[in-house]
C-alpha cells in the first residue's frame, strides 16, 4: 500500500521514516520531491566492468548548471537523507524531468527497508540537458511491507553524496 503525501508527513513526524531536510512544499499527493545535491560522479573509462572498481571523477555542479551528455551515466545524489525501518522507499523521476528525456533512477528504484542515507540518482539524458544543484528531479514514495522484515545492512548504508557502483565487491565475494 502506497502512502499519501499527508501520511508521509505524519510518518516523518512520528519518526517512522527519515526525510531530512524536510520541506512541506515538496509533498505531493503520493510522494515527496527530492532535490539534486551539489556534486556529480561520472566514470572515466569508455568501457565499464562489473568485476573491477571503475575509475571515476567527482565534479561540483557549477552555478550555471552541468550539461549531461547522452550515452553516459552520471551519478548524483539527493540533498535529503531518507529511509525507514518500517516502510520501503521507491525512487522515481518526476514527470517534468522525464518530459525532458531525463531518467533519474535508471533501473534500481527500490531502496531496501532499513537503508538510510542520501540516495544516489542514476542520471541518463536522451539528449544534452543542463541540470542544476537543488533541482527537484526525483520523487520518493513509501510502501508498507507484509511479512517478516529484515533490515538492510549493506555496502551503501549511510551513503553521503553520489556512490559509484560496488558490484565488483559482490563478484569478488562469490569467487572465494
Amino acid at each position: 500500500m502506497i502512502l499519501t503525501g499527508s501520511q508521509i508527513a505524519r510518518e516523518r513526524e512520528s519518526k517512522r521514516l527519515v526525510l531530512d531536510p524536510f520541506d512541506p512544499g515538496h509533498i505531493q499527493p503520493n510522494s515527496y520531491d527530492l532535490a539534486l545535491g551539489p556534486t556529480l560522479v561520472h566514470y572515466t573509462d569508455p568501457v565499464l566492468d562489473t568485476r573491477r572498481e571503475n575509475p571515476y571523477v567527482q565534479v561540483p555542479i557549477p552555478d550555471d548548471g552541468f550539461v549531461l551528455e547522452p550515452d553516459r551515466i552520471y551519478l548524483g545524489s539527493s540533498v535529503e537523507v531518507l529511509g525507514s525501518n518500517h516502510l520501503v522507499p521507491v525512487i522515481r523521476s518526476r514527470s517534468g524531468a522525464a518530459r525532458l528525456g531525463l531518467f533519474v533512477h535508471v533501473t534500481a528504484d527500490l531502496i531496501d527497508i532499513g537503508s538510510i542515507g542520501q540516495t544516489t540518482f542514476q542520471l541518463h539524458a536522451v539528449q544534452p540537458l543542463r541540470v542544476h544543484r537543488g533541482d527537484r528531479l526525483a520523487q520518493v514514495t513509501f510502501w508498507r511491507t507484509q511479512g517478516k522484515v529484515t533490515l538492510y545492512d549493506g555496502k551503501y548504508q549511510g551513503s553521503t553524496g553520489p556512490q559509484p557502483s560496488q558490484i565488483h565487491r559482490d563478484a569478488a565475494g562469490a569467487e572465494r
